[in-house]
Parts: structure tokens; sequence; C-alpha cells
């Protein structure tokens, strides 16, 4: 049996740890998501639609707070990347680094030489 205390915090962190595989993952996914909110309700009136809005009604006008309920209600979510799949992006990156020795790894375009 779980103790619930009385918290300010909606969702309670419990319930938040309970969607997450730790604390670390529910920090970074909140401040990602949190960070992708603010994004879009700075660029309303740009035209710009490439952010994806916020997923629930919040009584908050937070963006952490936004993004915590988003959490807990399994609309954020996070993927963790398998050694496998890993390994498939390593060759991939080490197949294009082959195909095109000199590109730039930064993606810079143009001769690096010409000044």
């Amino acid at each position: 049996m779980t103790i619930q205390r009385p918290t300010w915090m909606d969702p309670p962190i419990e319930t938040l740890l309970d969607t997450v595989d730790s604390k670390f993952t529910l920090v970074a996914l909140g401040a990602l998501r949190a960070r992708q909110i603010n994004s879009y309700y700075n660029s309303l009136g740009q035209g710009l639609h490439a952010i994806v809005p916020p997923q629930v009604t919040s009584a908050s006008n937070k963006s952490l707070s936004i993004s915590f309920q988003e959490i807990a209600e399994h609309r954020a979510t996070y993927h963790r990347p398998t050694p496998e799949e890993l390994a498939a992006e390593e060759e991939e990156a080490a197949a294009e680094a082959e195909a095109d020795p000199f590109a730039d790894p930064f993606g810079f375009q143009g001769d690096p030489d010409a000044g």
C-alpha cells in the first residue's frame, strides 16, 4: 500500500514516477516537453505549425505543469533505444561517412578552404 501524502503538486510526483523508468527520465522528458510547449506558444501568430500544441486541458498556464500533466496521462512519452538500434545508427553514420569522406560532420556547405 502506497501512502499518499498531501502535496501541492498535481499530479503527484509518485504518479509521475510510475509512468517513467527513473527520476532522471522524468526530469529530461518534462523539461524537453516544457521547452516544446514554450516554443509552440512563442510561435503562435507566425504560421509555424511544426510544434505539437499542448495535449491536455490544464488550469495551469505554466509549461512545466502542462508537461507533467501530459506525462501523467501518457500523452508525452519517450523511447529508450535498444543496443541494436544504437548499433544500427552507428553503422548508418559510418556508411554515410565512407560514402563522402569530405563531408562536413557539422553540416556546413561549401569549400572549407575558401575564405
